[in-house]
């Protein structure tokens, strides 16, 4: 589990829809948090996914979380069943789901490899719950060990979770949404790359995965997406990985598509009668190895066995069948050069490359690459040569496309530009393009942010995204922003170094603001600045009204006197904080051992602005410490707001919460040398005037207030 933050949307022990209690916070993503939670009704442990303020108001990311929803249309044991989404009183918008309990297949792939005989257990069960969703047209597309769930520990229960993708920016996620890519990289689709996804990209994954969990490893895509373009293009290395799994895989993660097994139903009828080409290194055995591009490799399979048994054995008992295979492979061979030769695949004599797709890059880290399709070799030996003088390398391959007359002269012309910067990427597809580069030299990001504003050069079509990024960032410039938004007193910086921050270094911001509008602002603003570093709002969202009296309160230290709730009506312990409608809140002090003399005031400054006074008041006076422990020693708990009927027959303050003031309240908890007003307060008063009242006792004896404590009281509808 994870230890819990003030600024997380739910705490241990809250209770939502007055139905679901939290237990534990399972995870944090970029996103949205995962937590455990139980059902009050009937019991049931539940997951409750809940999108993170900042992007609870986004409709896209709302999108997401609804697409996630709709998986509840699939009915199999082996997809984890989504309930619905709501929203609470705060605005915050969270998923229901059932909670698998079990290691995933990330844990596992941690503690080592896994048996074969296993992963084709997991894999039969996976299998299944895709064959479920792709009926009804639902594609996981971020499918990974994290991914899967092994109930209980065992294979044969794996559950498959986390159908919604959502675009995650935080360092080393490596999942991305939007027109180029969804998923993760190690385990994503080769199409995924280029935006395309469709069943036989959870193939590809699954098939990965079971290679990575097989390994103990996850699979080497490269340090840059120079590499990651390049590796995907081939196929994964499954040597040493025993039959039929070996076979399962390398039919399951083709690198083309079409090359694959087309469907879960395909993988089901693979494992329940594995077709196992037989072992290339026998001198007897028949081996058919399909040309590029030619039937799936179940069909060259189908070919195989039919050419073993319709082909009579050689004299001497040797086989002529991979002769006569051979000799096909080779009259393919011959006719796709001459299909080359003739201009066949394009008006250029070059194949046509669809997509025509080129990526060059110059990454922070490792050598400038470039990857992908050119039109001529006037084109490749420019690029090739651009290439050695960044000490980098090409692997490029010789195309047709549907391209402007003038794409390479643009080409060259847009990669001239980018030379100066620190870092840039250029992704093209045929005409259309997409520059990205980073710059600290301020000149230089203002000109080339100049020359591309209208487009890039010629032809090509697209856009540039220039970023000014110093080498650290500093403080001050954060701190203009912290101060335009701060209105809950201070935001604060505890993590910026003397130069400021690192190019991996968390820009963390702790402190209160008044609003959910505030935080959502913050956090975008902070976003424009940081680059790549991550943004980490430890902040509590309070009330413009409690925000206002935090500006009045005296400063003191906290004196470890604790403030506890229960349910009235149930008589139960309430950890949260949080009261529906409705409902009683029954509220106790608890006095730490050392406090054994002086004087407790305790109020509630209440959300519409008020402050009820619950200790001292006209039906309890004496808020002596020494009157309020009774002779007993140790920790004492005093109560101050009481059960309805309780307070009927003692005429003590009592509440119940209905739906006129909804929100957060504070229980403010002074302990002083001696009482703090001359007579008693009004049970009730302006909280500004309250607060007001205390600065000005505050001030004329520092030594009065010895310790301030406080507690957020939350009200809600159910």
């Amino acid at each position: 589990m994870i230890d819990p933050r003030p600024g997380d949307a739910f705490q241990p022990g809250e209770l939502l829809n007055n139905t679901y209690r939290i237990e534990a916070l399972l995870g944090r993503g970029g996103t949205s948090d995962v937590y455990r939670a139980r059902s009050e009704i009937s019991g049931r442990l539940v997951a409750l996914k809940v999108l993170k303020s900042e992007f609870s108001g986004n409709d896209d990311y709302l999108v997401l979380l609804t697409r996630e929803e709709e998986i509840r249309e699939v009915r199999h044991d082996a997809v984890v069943r989504y309930s619905e989404n709501h929203r609470t009183q705060d605005g915050l918008v969270y998923l229901l789901m059932d909670y698998v309990e079990g290691p995933g297949l990330d844990k596992k792939l941690k503690q080592g490899p896994m048996p074969a005989e296993d992963l084709l257990i997991v894999c039969r069960r996976v299998a299944e719950g895709l064959a479920a969703a792709h009926r009804r047209n639902i594609v996981h597309r971020d499918l990974s060990p994290d991914n899967i769930i092994l109930r209980g520990g065992d294979p044969a229960q794996a559950v498959i979770i986390d159908f919604g993708i959502a675009k995650d920016t935080n360092p080393g996620a490596e999942t991305i949404v939007g027109n180029e890519f969804a998923g993760k990289y190690a385990y994503a689709a080769p199409e995924q790359l280029n935006g395309q996804t469709d069943a036989r990209s959870d193939i590809y994954s699954l098939g990965a995965l079971l290679l990575a969990n097989y390994r103990g490893a996850s699979p080497d895509i490269g340090r840059n997406p120079m590499e990651v373009v390049q590796k995907k293009s081939e196929p994964l290395d499954t040597t040493g990985v025993p039959e039929p799994l070996k076979t399962l895989i390398d039919r399951m993660t083709a690198p083309l598509p079409a090359d694959r097994l087309q469907s879960a139903d395909a993988v089901l009828e693979f494992l329940r009668a594995p077709d196992v080409d037989g072992d290339v290194d026998d001198p007897d055995a028949t081996v058919i190895v399909p040309p590029p591009r030619t039937p799936a490799p179940e069909k060259a399979a189908s070919l195989a066995k039919t050419s073993r048994s319709a082909a009579p054995p050689a004299p001497g008992g040797k086989s002529r069948s991979g002769l006569f295979a051979v000799l096909a492979v080779l009259a393919l061979g011959l006719g796709g050069v001459g299909a080359y030769l003739s201009g066949m695949f394009g008006g250029s004599g070059y194949p046509v490359a669809d997509p025509f797709s080129l990526v060059v890059e110059k990454p922070a880290e490792g050598p400038a690459r470039a990857v992908g399709y050119v039109p001529d070799d006037t084109s490749r030996t420019a690029l090739t040569r651009l290439m050695t003088q960044q000490s980098g390398q090409a692997d490029l391959t010789l195309a047709s496309g549907d391209l402007a007359d003038t794409w390479p002269t643009d080409v060259m012309a847009l990669l001239d530009r980018v030379q100066p910067l620190d870092q840039w990427r250029l992704v093209i597809n045929g005409n259309a393009a997409q520059l990205s580069g980073v710059t600290s030299d301020a000149a230089l990001h203002d000109r080339l942010s100049a020359a591309f504003a209208n487009g890039l050069p010629g032809a090509l079509t697209g856009a540039a995204d220039i970023r000014l990024d110093p080498v650290f960032l500093s403080a001050e410039t954060l701190t203009p922003v912290l101060d335009e938004m701060a209105d809950c007193g201070p935001l604060t910086l505890p993590g910026a170094g003397p130069v400021g921050y690192g190019p991996e270094t968390d820009v963390v911001v702790t402190g209160r603001v008044a609003e959910t509008a505030t935080r959502i602002g913050l956090f975008d603003a902070l976003r424009a600045l940081a680059g790549e570093r991550n943004v980490v709002l430890d902040v509590e969202v309070l009330n413009p009204t409690l925000c206002l009296i935090e500006s009045h309160l005296p400063s003191a230290p906290p004196g470890g006197i604790d403030v506890s709730f229960i349910v009235g009506d149930r008589d139960e312990p309430n950890p949260s904080g949080r009261f529906f409608v409705g409902e009683n809140p029954v509220i106790d002090i608890v006095l730490p051992a050392n406090v054994t003399e002086g004087y407790l005031t305790v109020s509630i400054l209440d959300v519409s602005g008020d402050v009820f006074h619950l200790l001292p008041n006209l039906n309890r006076q004496d808020n002596s410490v020494a009157a309020l422990r009774q002779g007993r020693s140790g920790a004492v708990t005093v109560r101050v707001a009481y059960d309805l009927q309780e307070a009927a027959s003692n005429g003590r303050l009592a509440f119940r919460v209905d739906d006129s003031t909804l929100g957060k309240s504070k229980i403010i908890v002074l302990h002083s040398a001696q009482p703090l007003f001359d007579g008693l307060r009004p049970t009730t008063e302006s909280a500004v005037g309250y607060a007001r009242a205390l600065q000005e006792n505050f001030e004329a004896d520092h030594g009065s207030i010895q310790s301030l404590d406080s507690r957020i009281l939350v009200t809600a509808k159910p």
